[in-house]
């Protein structure tokens, strides 16, 4: 898990936010309504997500939860209804009003990272748009990913037994078959996306399932 303070990390953040934002700024509305990286969801509920998701706080999350029957699922189909506006402008403009929000449910603020950079891909990759994400921002999110238990959306048990390396081997972690490439790839394998991560290369990925 990355050791750098909350108050370097929201910055980080915040630039995610607001990359996102210029970028679903290009899309015509046939684009927003292209199934997105997430299954059942398209471009627009992505970024709806995303709305909902930088207004999480723990009472905001727990009463969210109970009111879906504390079933992730429906409170995450909730919060992307609840954010969705009739038209994409009106969605981004609910995105512009959140940009600059620090709430967080009690969790580690790296969390949020890894949802701006992930969600991030699931919307680019699916319309084509393509962002360099600096390294201070991917190698926090990957160490957290890491160090999260599979079963909550991280990759800890892979990540326990191979190697993650950076294609230009500035970045390492673990011990083990190696597994390395760009350092987007790397957070997309560590992130449930691991039929989306391209470039990998390494005896560890005969460990991924």
């Amino acid at each position: 898990m990355s050791k750098i303070p909350a108050s370097e990390i929201w910055p980080l953040v915040h630039a995610e936010r607001l990359a996102l934002i210029d970028d679903l700024g290009t899309l015509d509305p046939d684009q927003w309504e292209v199934p997105s990286l997430c299954d059942g969801w398209s471009v627009h509920d992505v970024a709806a997500h995303l709305a909902d998701n930088a207004r999480a706080t723990f009472f905001r999350l727990l009463a969210g939860m109970a009111k879906a029957g504390f079933s992730l699922d429906r409170q995450n189909d909730n919060g992307v209804a609840a954010e969705k506006a009739a038209t994409p402008d009106g969605t981004l403009r609910r995105l512009v009003e959140v940009a600059a929000l620090r709430a967080t449910p009690p969790v580690p603020i790296a969390s949020r990272l890894v949802e701006e950079i992930a969600h991030g891909e699931d919307i680019r990759r699916a319309v084509g748009l393509k962002r360099a994400y600096p390294a201070e921002s991917l190698e926090p999110a990957i160490k957290y990913q890491a160090a999260t238990p599979q079963g909550v959306g991280g990759a800890k048990e892979l990540a326990s037994r191979v190697q993650l390396c950076s294609d230009d081997e500035g970045f390492r972690l673990g011990i083990g078959p190696q597994i390395a490439g760009p350092r987007l790839e790397l957070l997309m394998l560590v992130s449930g996306r691991s039929k989306h991560a391209v470039g990998l290369t390494g005896p560890g990925l005969a460990l991924v399932r």
